[in-house]
Parts: structure tokens; sequence; C-alpha cells
């Protein structure tokens, strides 16, 4: 008995030893999804070997094709061409690839990367209701995104680069409360971004470059799971985005920020990569960014920051990259940045530092540079004033032309009424005595100038333009003009 039982057991074993293979046979009417997805691609070479006989579920992934199956039905679907690949032939049918993606009902993640796909973007691709990921990455789509793509409630990432999107994001994004990435970087969407993106509490990954997006950035401090910031190569602008300090990753570059950087940037401990070259920043830089623990790339190029740099300025161990080129910064260059310290590109050409190198401005440049706002080529500053004194010529002339016919016919009159014993000149109106330009303070300057046959203009001391401007206060600004910033 006790044999029979360990004779059992021992068979119980061996069944449970023996490997169970799962091979879901796929529905026909999938089957034939798939060949018709191959047709409309136009036979693209590596889907050459899919036939009525093709085990689509048990495939080996490649880079350009993987499918995952659950039970009977397919779960996932990547297809992937060239890079650059053509668009599809006049005969293709957005329409129609898409009622066929329709006949896998059960897709969660639907990967069409560089295929030639073109058309706009389908609605009926929202009735894959279960979709969690959607990539349509480098095809040729066009014209809006649909507004119905919001009634996807289970989409985590929505990625749609490299396309000829147009118009603006769809305002009812808000309503995917699941989302984690979104990203439209190079299409030709444009207007202001919604304050209803500060709502997706979920988002890790915001990318919005190479665009024509413009306008103020709304506040993103709320997203507390925020981890990419991707704006540059837009019009956005003029103050720093408000996001939360779990932030890694900011791209800013080109686009139209003028105001400083936020003092709260400095407590952000997990940013690795500054990107917010080619702007108009103002202000002071704050070197304490250059030792942030994570920071591995800084590039604040061609803007106007200022400030002295001294060689005891610390560096973070994870620093690679820093280009501080075109800003007005004086003192010196840290020693942690000096050329050969340990494997870091530096770059810091155009600034006013006393490195003895021949790419370095004079430090009352920078200085200069500093007090008007400005960072333009000397010509252009020289253009610039003429101007300005040439708009300070008109109007003074003008006014106190007004005052000196109104006060000629003032004297006119009283002579009229008392004849003069005798005249200290014959051409009065034309030439006036010190004493009376000096008494006659509701004159112009500019007027006074010209009266004494001196230039019609008058240059500014710096600490006037300081004075007038509370040292350039941010609150004194009004605006930007043809070149530069205007001060009040």
């Amino acid at each position: 008995m006790a044999e029979k039982v360990s004779h059992l057991a021992f068979l119980v074993l061996l069944v449970l030893s023996i490997p169970v293979t799962y091979t879901g046979q796929l529905q026909s009417s999938q089957t034939q999804s798939l060949l018709q997805i191959q047709y409309l691609l136009n036979n693209p070479p590596f889907l050459n070997d899919w036939n009525n006989d093709t085990d689509f579920c048990n495939m080996e992934p490649r880079s350009t094709l993987t499918i995952v199956c659950y039970k009977d039905s397919v779960t996932q679907l990547h297809i992937i061409g060239d890079v650059g690949a053509p668009r599809l032939p006049e005969n293709f049918s957005i329409d129609s690839f898409a009622s066929t993606l329709v006949g896998l009902p059960s897709l969660t993640v639907l990967r069409l990367v560089s295929l030639g796909l073109w058309g706009s973007l389908p609605t009926k691709l929202t009735r894959l209701s279960s979709l969690e990921i959607l990539n349509l990455t480098s095809n040729f789509f066009h014209g809006t995104i649909p507004p119905e793509i919001s009634s996807l409630t289970y989409l985590q990432t929505l990625i749609l680069d490299g396309n000829n999107f147009t118009g603006g994001l769809p305002n009812g994004l808000v309503s995917l409360s699941a989302l984690v990435v979104l990203s439209v970087k190079y299409n030709s969407l444009y207007g202001s971004l919604s304050v209803s993106l500060g709502r997706l509490e979920n988002l890790r990954i915001l990318a919005l470059s190479n665009n024509k997006f413009s306008g103020e950035v709304p506040d993103l401090s709320s997203l507390a799971n925020l981890q990419i910031l991707d704006l540059g190569d837009n019009a956005l602008g003029p103050r720093f985005p408000a996001v939360s300090n779990k932030i890694e990753r900011i791209v800013l570059r080109r686009n139209k920020f003028t105001f400083g950087i936020p003092e709260k940037v400095q407590s952000y401990n997990q940013l690795e990569y500054l990107d917010i070259s080619s702007n108009r920043f103002v202000g002071l830089f704050p070197a304490s960014l250059l030792s942030l623990p994570s920071i591995a790339y800084i590039n604040i190029a061609d803007n106007n920051f200022t400030g002295m740099l001294f060689e005891n300025l610390p560096c973070s161990p994870s620093l690679d990259f820093v280009n501080l080129t075109s800003n007005l910064f004086t003192g010196k260059l840290p020693s942690c940045l000096l050329p050969g310290s340990k494997h870091r590109v530096v770059l810091y050409s155009g600034n006013c530092l006393a490195t003895g190198d021949k790419n370095q401005h004079p430090f009352l440049f920078c200085k200069n540079e500093a007090l008007a706002v400005g960072n333009l080529p000397q010509h252009e500053k020289h253009k610039r004033v003429f101007k300005i004194a040439l708009a300070l010529s008109l109007t003074g002339g003008i006014i106190g032309v007004i005052i000196l016919v109104g006060r000629a016919l003032l004297v006119a009159r009283r002579a009229v009424q008392t004849p003069p014993t005798r005249f200290v000149e014959e051409n009065a109106s034309s030439s006036y005595t010190s004493k009376f330009l000096r008494d006659a303070r509701y004159i112009t300057r500019a007027t006074k100038l010209g009266a004494l046959d001196l230039p019609a203009y008058r240059s500014f001391s710096l600490e006037e333009l300081k004075e007038a401007t509370n040292n350039f206060d941010t609150s004194t600004f009004i605006g930007k003009g043809s070149h530069d910033h205007v001060w009040q």
C-alpha cells in the first residue's frame, strides 16, 4: 500500500514537472485584419513573411515588429518602419486603415512609427477604447488633433511627434486623468497653452518643443510627478515656468523668456538637465545651480545674465557640460570649470571674464550692457542710440516750438500795449540769451541745447539710468522694442 502511494506521488510530481505551454490560436477575423494591414501599408519588406499560416501570437519580437496576444486576441501591435520613410501612395486611405485597426478591439498598445501614414487623424481610432499607449511618431498626419481623442479614458501615453498637426491642443485632454506622457514635438501646433494642463495630475513627461506655441506657460507646480518639461523652440514667455521640485529635465531654449530664474529653481535637487539658451533672460545667474547634486548639463548661452563669478565656486561631481557663452559675466572662471578639469565640456566666450582669452569683452562692456539690458553688436547699439536721440530731439523740438510761439505771441501783445524803449537784438525770435534759457524751466533740455547750436539730444549717465529705473527693477519693465527691452 505504501508502495502504491509512493508511486502515485511520483506520478503527480512528474506531471507537475512537465512544462505547460499555452499556444493561443488567434481569431481568424484578427488574422485577416493583420493581413489587411500588411496590404494597406504597401507590403513593406519587413512584413513579407506574413500569410494565412503565420502564427502571429508566437512570432519572435523584432526591432521592426512585435505582436503580443492574450488568449485569442491581439493586445499589442508595434510596427516600426525606416527613419525618413516616404509617404504612402496616393491610393492609400487612412479611413480604411483605421477601420482595419478597429478589427483588433483588444488593443492596449498601438505603435505605428515611420510608416508613411498620411491624412487626418481618424476619429475611428477612439473605438479602440482599451488603448493605453498610442504612438504615431514620424508620419504625415495633418490637420488638428481631434477632440474625440479625450474619450480614450485609459490612455496613459500619447505620442504624436514628427507629424504636420496644426491648431492647438484639444481642451478635452484634461479628462485623460491617467495620462503620464504627452509628447507632440516637431509639429506646427500654435496658440496658447491651456491652464488645464496643470490639472493632469499623473503627468510625468510634457514635451511640446518645435511648435509655434506662444504666451505664458500655465502654472504646472501642482504636477507633483512631472519629471521632464520640454518647451524648446516655441514663442513662449516671458516668465520662467512654475514646476514642482521633482523636475529632472527643463528645456526652454529658443523662446521668449525674459525675466530671471526664480529662486525656487535652486532647490531642484533632482534636476539633471537645464537648457534655457537663446532667450532674453536677465538678472543675476544663481551660481548655486552649478552645484546642484544631480545636475549634469547646463546651457544658458545667448542671454543677458549678469553676475561676478569666483574661482572657489563649487561644481557638482556629476556636471559634464556647461555653456555660459554670450552673457554678461564678470570675475574669474570657477576653478572647477577650467579646461582640463575632469572630463567636462565648458564654453564661456563672449563674456567679460578675466581669463586672458581674446574671446572675452572688456569689463566695462558687460557693465554698460547690463545697465542697458542689451547684448547687441556695437553697430546696432550706435543705431539704437541714434534713434533714441532723434526721437528725443523731435519731441523736445516740437514742444519747445509750441512754447516759444506762445511766449512770442504774449510778448507781441505786450509790445502793442507798451512800446519798448529799446531792442536788445533785432532778430530776437531766432536767438535767445543764456539767462532766458535758464529761466524757462518748462522748455525741454533738448530745445535748449538746440538753441545753443549743440546736438539736440542728451546722453544719459549710467547713474541716471539706474535711478530712473530703480536699478533696472523688473517692475519698471514695460515691454520689448524691435531690438531690446523698454523700461519706464
